[in-house]
């Protein structure tokens, strides 16, 4: 009988994802790419539905070739049998079992359908999602975060208004505002919290990574040729409308990051991007008991996590780009596809990659102090300010829990407010609700990474994947 081969399961097909499936593809090991999207890429590199027929989708996109690469490298792959591609799946739990562990997804139009894959190894390669943080008028209809709007231009090819602001912190927003007046959105401010100074401070740790400094410069020229007004050490502090947003008033910021007196302006949109930086998604890693480091998980210099069997790579170790999860990625897989034969890795043509890691987290450490966002923020947050949208929780009921009934952590303000136990259990919430609180941000642990049907935890996975890796054919 042939000796079954060795799976090792990769939780997201983002670049991360993708570097470790295909350095783990071409060492031997059978690879499940596991994957929510209907095709691979991930944020980064989100491709538009087949149906709508695109004729140039690089317009919106970055490092094309090397997205060509991964895609081309992966449908090898694939061709070959070394890995098979489930996409729509939604991955809900990892977990550890004898023999291995059980990732399990569900799938389907409503995705109710439970999915187990069995596999010898796991690679989280989870991504992140977006912090916004509120203020009042946040919840009105056009106003989007940064990365749904950027969503919809690469997925959709869909402008999200004609009249559009771009506003909060961090280095997605200079995409996100040259990629909607590159589609012919008129852009009528770019308003970033972050001081210039901060950069200066930070030049020469910058200066390492000259391609990136390159391509901000690129989004800069693109964003001045169009005539975008870009607006530094400001805020969003209002949105205004009825039924819909109809204009934004924006502030200057003294150092302290209060709006200064007199500063306002009203600049009328009917779109708002807004986004104040990136948080890991840690649940899975969580789940399986992994250890976090802040807000990151935890790896070694093989990218593998204390627990024995997975590794991450990409924004789940710390937010740091696309580049960051390419190289994390490639000795993720390297290192799994070894250690899960018997072996060492090969640390030959291996220092290339970990120098590249190590400068690109430096970079991103430097880039993550100098996109602070505003500290005074909740200042502007008034009391009828709803903070969680999904339970529709107040500012002032959040304050009232604090100052009045004695709540002193994010779970207490949970218990008493029920802010962070709607569907996305505090996912969105939390930075929001701990900033008006005054509390820290510690995210709750959660058990399970997704809302998952009664149903789904009694009933056994209709189908799996087998141990060879293949996947099963349909019902």
């Amino acid at each position: 009988m042939a000796e079954r081969a060795v799976v090792l399961a990769v939780i997201g097909a983002g670049p991360a994802g993708l570097a470790a499936a295909l350095a783990a593809a071409a060492r031997g090991v059978q690879v499940v790419l596991v994957d929510s999207a209907a095709e691979a890429g991930g944020q980064y590199y989100r491709q538009p539905a087949r149906a709508l027929g695109a004729h140039r989708p690089q317009a919106l996109h970055h490092q094309w070739r090397t997205w060509e690469r991964l895609r081309d490298g992966l449908a090898a792959h694939i061709a070959a049998g070394r890995v098979t591609h489930l996409s729509d799946h939604h991955v809900w739990c990892v977990e550890r079992t004898s023999a291995g562990f059980e990732v399990h997804a569900l799938v389907g139009a409503r995705q109710e359908e439970p999915v187990a894959v069995h596999a010898d190894g796991v690679v989280l390669a989870t991504g992140a999602y977006e912090k916004v943080l509120p203020f009042p008028g946040w919840t009105l209809p056009g106003v989007v975060t940064a990365g749904g709007a950027q969503a919809m231009l690469k997925g959709g090819l869909v402008l999200p208004g004609r009249t559009a602001v771009v506003a909060g912190t961090g280095s997605l927003l200079l995409p996100v505002a040259t990629g909607l007046a590159t589609v012919g959105a008129r852009v009528v401010g770019l308003v970033e919290s972050a001081d210039p100074k901060d950069f200066a401070r930070r030049a020469r740790a910058l200066a390492g990574q000259a391609a990136k400094l390159v391509e901000a410069a690129g989004y800069a020229v693109r964003l001045a040729s169009r005539r975008v007004p870009v607006m530094t050490r400001h805020a969003v502090l209002e949105a205004h409308g009825r039924n819909r947003l109809e204009a934004v008033t924006v502030a200057e910021l003294d150092a302290e990051g209060r709006a200064l007196p007199g500063s306002g302006r009203r600049l009328p949109c009917d779109t708002l991007a807004v986004g104040h930086g990136l948080l890991p998604h840690t649940d899975l890693a969580e789940g399986l008991g992994c250890r976090l480091d802040g807000p990151n998980v935890h790896v070694d210099d093989e990218q593998r996590t204390d627990v024995p069997g997975v590794w991450a790579a990409g924004e789940a170790t710390g937010v740091g780009g696309a580049a960051l999860s390419l190289a994390e990625g490639h000795l993720a897989g390297r290192s799994a596809a070894a250690r899960l034969q018997g072996a060492a890795p090969d640390l030959r043509g291996r220092a290339a990659p970990a120098r590249a890691r190590a400068r690109r987290r430096s970079f991103a450490a430097e880039l993550e102090g100098a996109y602070a966002a505003p500290v005074r923020w909740e200042e502007s947050v008034t009391d009828a300010t709803v903070v969680c949208r999904c339970e529709e929780v107040t500012a002032g009921a959040v304050r009232e829990a604090v100052g009045s009934l004695g709540a002193g952590d994010l779970r207490t303000v949970k218990l008493l407010t029920r802010a962070g136990m709607g569907w996305c259990q505090g996912r969105m919430c939390e930075p929001g609700v701990a900033g008006v609180a005054g509390c820290g941000l510690t995210p709750a642990k959660r058990s399970l990474a997704r809302p998952v049907p009664l149903g789904v935890l009694t009933a056994p996975p209709s189908r799996a994947v087998p141990p060879d890796g293949t996947a099963p054919p349909p019902g």
